[in-house]
Parts: C-alpha cells; sequence; structure tokens
C-alpha cells in the first residue's frame, strides 16, 4: 500500500515500520484491535496521505553548499568589530577637531539631517552646507590617515 501510493520503496520500508511500531504500541497499551489488517491498511495510507502531503517532500531541502552561500543580513563578528573601531576612531578625531567642523558632521551624519534642514539651522545656504561639509570630511580624513600612519596601522 505504501509503495503504491509514494513510489518509493525506502519510505515504504520506513512507513511500514512506522505502522507496525504504532500497532506493538497499541497492544502494549492494552488496546484491543478487532481487525488487525484492517487497522493496518488504514494507518499506513494515512502514513502514505500525510508524507505525500508534508512540506518537506513537495519542496525538499538544498544541500549544505547552497545554504552555505546564503548571504547574512547581519555582518559578521569581525565586520561588526571592524566597525566599532572605526566608530571609535571616527568620535575620537572629532572631539579634537574645530566646533563648526563637529558641528556639521554630526548634524549631517549622527543625526541624519538633510542638507536643507542643516542650513536652516545654521542660518546658511545650502551650497554653503555642501562646502562646509567637503571641507569638514576632508580635514576628518587627514586626521584618520595622520593617525594611521603615526601607529603603523593601514591607511583610512
Amino acid at each position: 500500500m505504501a509503495y503504491a501510493r509514494l513510489l518509493n520503496a525506502d519510505l515504504a520500508l520506513d512507513l511500514m515500520q512506522e505502522t507496525f511500531l504504532r500497532l506493538w504500541k497499541h497492544g502494549f497499551n492494552g488496546e484491543v484491535i478487532l481487525n488487525v489488517r484492517g487497522w493496518l491498511l488504514r494507518v499506513v495510507r494515512n502514513l502514505a496521505e500525510d508524507q505525500a502531503k508534508s512540506s518537506f517532500r513537495k519542496n525538499g531541502t538544498q544541500t549544505s553548499e547552497t545554504m552555505e552561500r546564503i548571504a547574512s543580513g547581519s555582518p559578521s563578528p569581525p565586520e561588526s568589530l571592524e566597525t566599532a573601531e572605526t566608530a571609535a576612531r571616527v568620535r575620537a578625531e572629532l572631539g579634537q577637531m574645530p566646533a563648526s567642523d563637529r558641528e556639521i558632521l554630526t548634524l549631517r551624519y549622527a543625526l541624519e539631517y538633510p542638507v536643507t534642514r542643516i542650513a536652516d539651522v545654521l542660518g546658511i545656504t545650502q551650497s554653503a552646507v555642501h562646502m562646509r561639509l567637503s571641507r569638514a570630511r576632508h580635514r576628518l580624513a587627514e586626521r584618520m590617515q595622520s593617525e594611521s600612519n603615526a601607529d603603523g596601522r593601514d591607511q583610512f
């Protein structure tokens, strides 16, 4: 019956073993089955139908090589550490920069203000905001690069 439903000898053998295991458990619990053959056929048919409907049988599974190639949504521990170290270096350098540079970089990158809002807050034009951001970024990059060279680290 199981082979006729699934057309797979290994699965049919598994279902047959499961069916007889269930019969054994029912007998062990003291339950009386009057028509053993009918009971066995009904159980194996139900198991075969359940197996045929299972999502694992329909969809299967992927090989481990395929699963390993799936990119994680979160960064790896080394990437997280590198990001944290870089952020700490940027904060340290920002602390030593002039207040005007710190202010405009904080507004743009820490608070994520758009250029129009920064212009309103500082009372300057949008083109002035772009120019100040460009100069502040350049000075920060120079500071980061000079620190990297002094420490013998890779250049930023």
